[in-house]
């Protein structure tokens, strides 16, 4: 088993509040070359009636309802649930002033305390590849799905983020980058097919965007906020990392460009 889904480090380290993830949504927002933002595009991907209950998996800190709170229908009926009790309480915090019908829950994609049909719509942004039973978790996903309901499962493609992963090797060769993309289980190239187990039909929508990185504090922070590197790790080694990095930016002419390779499923359940 990878970090990617080790759920005591998962639990314990990567997820256990929201600040690695903070980081990296950072970059993303100041960086981006799409000037529509990741989650107000997944928004505009629910083609949902007016009154629907919808459940999102691995919801983090709520970022999808944040962004998008006054987009909201009043008909909807949204569970925010994640593995991490820490990224519940962090999500019900910060939607304490939403209008919306919101509830929050602590939940394992593997085993979904919902009846069967329950739900229109199932939210999973980025989350199916920590999940260490991904067929056990599709399978649970379809049972809460009511016929004709649909699953939203955004995931990264092998080339996401590539620079980045080459960057850190060139500082340190030693290192094995256990959240590299081409390790990711559930990704853009094979998402599709594990999907086609349990969906059909299945259809994946690209997001089109690129970061053009122009400061060095961003891009360190995201970096270490990782903090998956088994062997050559970057900690200890902050103050040689952002120094290297500085000369790379400069060596570009002041920027770094890194290519983004993200996507979303939309997996339907057959009426």
């Amino acid at each position: 088993m990878t970090r990617y889904t080790d759920p005591n480090y998962l639990l314990g380290q990567q997820y256990r509040d929201s600040s690695n993830l903070d980081a990296r949504v950072a970059l993303h927002e100041r960086f981006s070359t799409n000037p529509q933002e990741w989650h107000p595009w997944v928004f505009d991907q629910f083609d949902l009636p007016a009154t629907a209950r919808v459940l999102e998996l691995g919801s983090g800190p709520g970022w999808l309802w944040r962004n998008n709170a006054d987009r909201i229908p009043a008909g909807w009926e949204v569970t925010l649930s994640d593995f991490s009790p820490g990224m519940v309480e962090t999500a019900q915090a910060a939607l304490a002033g939403c209008n919306a019908n919101l509830r929050f829950e602590r939940i394992d994609a593997q085993s979904i305390p919902f009846e069967d049909g329950r739900f229109d719509a199932v939210i999973a942004n980025h989350m199916l590849y920590h999940v260490p039973d991904r067929p056990k978790a599709l399978a649970e996903i379809r049972r809460v799905l009511k016929p004709g309901g649909r699953l939203f499962a955004a995931t990264n493609g092998k080339e996401h983020m590539r620079e980045l992963d080459t960057l850190i090797r060139a500082f340190n060769p030693a290192i094995i980058y256990e959240f590299a993309s081409d390790a990711n289980p559930f990704r853009l190239e094979n998402g599709g097919e594990l999907l086609g187990q349990f969906f059909a039909p299945v259809e994946l929508r690209l997001y089109e965007n690129d970061l053009h990185v122009t400061e060095v504090e961003p891009l360190v922070a995201y970096a270490f906020s990782m903090g998956s590197l088994s062997q050559g790790d970057l900690a200890g080694r902050e103050d040689e990392f952002r120094t290297f990095v500085t000369a790379e930016m400069a060596k570009r002419g002041g920027a770094i460009d890194i290519d983004k390779h993200t996507g979303l499923f939309i997996a339907h359940k057959p009426a």
